[in-house]
Formats: structure tokens, sequence, C-alpha cells
């Protein structure tokens, strides 16, 4: 055979494992427990008396207590349109929020004043803890500066959940009948981004996929595995384990803050969940290309540990996986390579059909299967462009901060 059929058939083998053996990633099943039933391997968590309903047995429901916090900074764009959501919420327990405006320049705090006093709901404390300490990412020093306002009030339950989320008003309620039944001490759900646009529905889905890939959500959501992530636009956790797992002083630098706080959870025996949402969704456009590129390049190599070798082979992997195939396909079409087509046919037809899940959930066309290669080649120039960033001292930038040296998610 040639060198390209070679190569195609190590592509064909890689997709052979990762269809089969990365925790059937591809899948779209992980939905929040309680709604579709036990979360990740079969009922492995066990359950528990699931909360009472107001009024069952004549009594009133012991419903856990809840303080929502919120980091937000310039999102008066978008607020309109995820607070309400929040302020809606039908909850039969104690619930309130905590709105940390972290140095807004386009009234945030303010315009969340005022959807406050328009639609009521649920109470409402908007503060501002000032500028981040050195060592802390902005996100994260608003994140502690919430929860200290929450800790106060002494809740059972955080939900972190960033300012571009909409929830449904049963949400809330969800979330904590999926950590109280289940005897989960995180429980995050990975909001529907919105595919509104040419390039979101180009890139988005895949955005998903390439996640789930890296971070299988049936691992995740083995009792007792190794690997540990979660989405940081909805998280539900325990305070008692917030504390135990010193949320979120232990990542204070983290830029890729949402993995870290899962594995410093699960490092405090903490037990985790993460799945795809039904009612959560992010109303934040990304109309633009551009928009795209600078949220995944903006952390993409700090999830490579800021290692050239990693890069090389992260570029690598995703030149064999992903490119390969349809380049060994136009070789036995155009070149006459008969066993490099075949080869990369079949390659590029595993790749396709892993993809046609995600596409189903984001109710997208399924002739955008195929695409896949290409926004991988995306993908690929993206991550090289954050390693450049990262070079050129720009860091990872977001709402006019700029993190030069921004740690990686630690594994200790």
């Amino acid at each position: 055979m040639s060198a390209i059929a070679w190569i195609a058939a190590v592509s064909l083998a890689a997709w052979g494992w990762l269809a089969l053996g990365q925790g059937f990633f591809w899948r779209t099943d992980q939905r929040l427990p309680g709604r579709s039933g036990p979360p990740g391997a079969g009922d492995a968590y066990g359950s528990r008396p699931r909360p009472k309903e107001p009024g069952e047995d004549g009594a009133e429901p012991p419903w856990p207590s809840v303080a929502v916090v919120v980091p937000a900074r310039d999102e008066a764009a978008v607020l309109p349109a995820s607070l309400p959501s929040l302020l809606s919420q039908v909850y039969p327990g104690r619930a309130e929020i905590f709105l940390v405006d972290d140095g807004s320049s386009d009234g945030t705090g303010l315009l969340a004043r005022e959807l406050s006093a328009r639609y009521g709901g649920l109470p409402l404390t908007v503060a501002s803890p000032g500028e981040p300490e050195p060592g802390w990412t902005g996100k994260l020093w608003a994140v502690r500066h919430g929860i200290a306002l929450a800790r106060a009030h002494e809740p059972d339950f955080l939900l972190l959940t960033d300012a571009d989320i909409a929830h449904e008003p049963d949400s809330l309620r969800e979330l904590v009948v999926a950590a109280e039944v289940y005897g989960l001490d995180m429980v995050s759900q990975m909001a529907r981004l919105r595919v509104a646009g040419a390039w979101e529905k180009l890139v988005v889905p895949a955005f998903v996929y390439f996640f789930a890939q890296l971070y299988p959500f049936r691992r995740i959501n083995r009792p007792g595995g190794r690997t540990a992530a979660a989405a940081g636009g909805c998280v539900l956790l325990r305070t008692e384990t917030a504390v135990r797992a010193r949320v979120p002083e232990a990542f204070r630098q983290a830029v890729i803050d949402d993995v870290s706080m899962a594995r410093a959870v699960r490092r405090g025996g903490g037990r985790i969940w993460l799945g795809l949402a039904d009612r959560v969704d992010s109303v934040r456009p990304y109309p633009r290309l551009a928009d795209l590129w600078r949220m995944v390049s903006r952390s993409a190599y700090a999830q490579l540990r800021h290692n050239p070798l990693l890069l090389l082979l992260t570029v690598a992997g995703l030149a064999v996986v992903y490119l390969v195939p349809p380049v060994a396909l136009c070789a036995g079409v155009f070149g006459g390579d008969r066993a490099a087509g075949l080869l990369g046919l079949a390659a590029w037809a595993v790749m396709t059909g892993t993809y046609i899940p995600i596409l189903r959930y984001y109710r997208l066309s399924l002739w955008q299967a195929p695409l896949l290669p290409l926004t991988a080649f995306l993908y690929l120039l993206m991550t090289v462009d954050s390693a450049v960033r990262h070079y050129r001292g720009r860091g990872a930038a977001w709402k006019g901060r700029t993190y030069a040296r921004p740690e990686a998610a630690p594994d200790r």
C-alpha cells in the first residue's frame, strides 16, 4: 500500500477506538437525572427518597435552600434574556440570587436591579468585589465574592450559573431533585448554545462534540471514575462540598475553571455528574467566525498546559484523525489509489456517523455531518492561534482583561 493508504488505515483504526473505546462520547443520552432516568451507569449511584412536593402528606416540603451566584462582567446585552429566567424560578424552598458585577462598564449592575424591580420573583442582591487580587482570574474572583455573600445565609446548595444562561422555570427544582435523589455533590449541565447563524451552526455543535471526546460524560458520571469535568454555565454544588474542595480558591488562576472545579470536587471524594441540558440555554450570540474564534482560542492552549510538545501531538492527531480521511478519499478518486480511497471513505463514514447525534440534539440538518473535517481544521487553526497569542504575551483575553500566563486545570 502507499503511504497515504497506511496513514488512512491508522485513521480508520483511531476512529474504531474512538467510536467504541472512548466512553461512547458521541452519544447524547446523558441527560439530567430525575427527568430521563438515573445518571451515568444505570442506578449505580443508588437513590434517596425524593423531596416531598408541596402539601404532600400534609407536611411542609423539606426542600434544601439554594443561593444562585451569577458572575457578570459587561453583560447588559444578554441580561434581559437571562436574569428574568432566574428571578422567575418556581422553587418550593428558600432561594435567592447574588449577582456579582465584576467591574462592568455598561451598567450591568444597575440593569440587574431594574430587572429585579420589574419582574419580582426571587430576591436579588447585586454586589461588586472590586478588581481581582493578583493570582486570580476575574470570573473566579467574582465567584469567590458571591459564594462568600451566599454563605452568610447558610444555603444548602450553590447554583453557579453564567450571566448568559437562561433557565426554564423548573430548572433549579430539577437540579436539586437530581442531587438529592442520587446523592450527588455536583450536578452540571452543558447549556444548549445558540445555533442561529451559519457560523454558529458549523462550529458550535463541534465544540460540544470535541469537549465530550476529551471528557466522555459516561466516564465522568461513573461512580469512582477518574475523569472529571463540568460545564461552568450551570453547576449545582453542595455548599459543604464547595467548602471542602476550597472552591474557588484551589484553582483561582485557572482559565478552564469548570474542569478545575470538577477535579477539585472529585479529589475531595465528591460525586459529580455532567450531562447535556434540555431546558437550559445560552443566549449569547456568536454571529461571526471571529467571535467563535475568540471563544475557542482564549483557552485552547491552556487546555494543553502551554506545552509545545502537547501542541504538536494535538495538531498531528487532529490531522490524522480528521483531515486524512477526505485527503485519502481524494487520492483514491483522483489518483487511482484504491486502497487509500476505501480506507479514507470508511474512516470518514465512521466520523460522520458519530457526529450525527449531536446534530440531532441541536436540531440541525444531518447533511452537515460530512463537514466535520472542515470544522476540525478550523479548530486546529484556533488551537495554533491560541499558542501564538500565548507566546506573544496576549494569553487568554476576555472582556478587556488579559491573562498572559494563565494556569491550566491542575491535576494535583
